[in-house]
């Protein structure tokens, strides 16, 4: 795995634990309370899960062509 996705990975997942704790009312990251930092916290989460999705997952034309080189070549795992 390469740097990027295991950073996107790690911020994805806090990001997705706080909203959790959030909904439920629980214990939130520092300076997530009140109802504009909770929208925020929100907007995060949801930003954070679609760079999380779209990078690196062929799902452009542009992406799913080099998906197919990378094949064609024997360059993916």
């Amino acid at each position: 795995m390469d740097k990027g996705t295991i950073i996107r990975t790690i911020v994805l997942a806090i990001a997705l634990i706080n909203q959790f704790l959030v909904s439920l009312g629980l214990y939130e990251i520092p300076g997530t309370a009140d109802e504009q930092t909770a929208f925020l916290s929100t907007v995060f989460t949801f930003v954070t899960a679609a760079v999380a999705w779209f990078r690196n997952n062929y799902v452009t034309a542009k992406g799913k062509k080099q998906k197919e080189v990378l094949q064609r070549e024997g360059l993916t795992k």
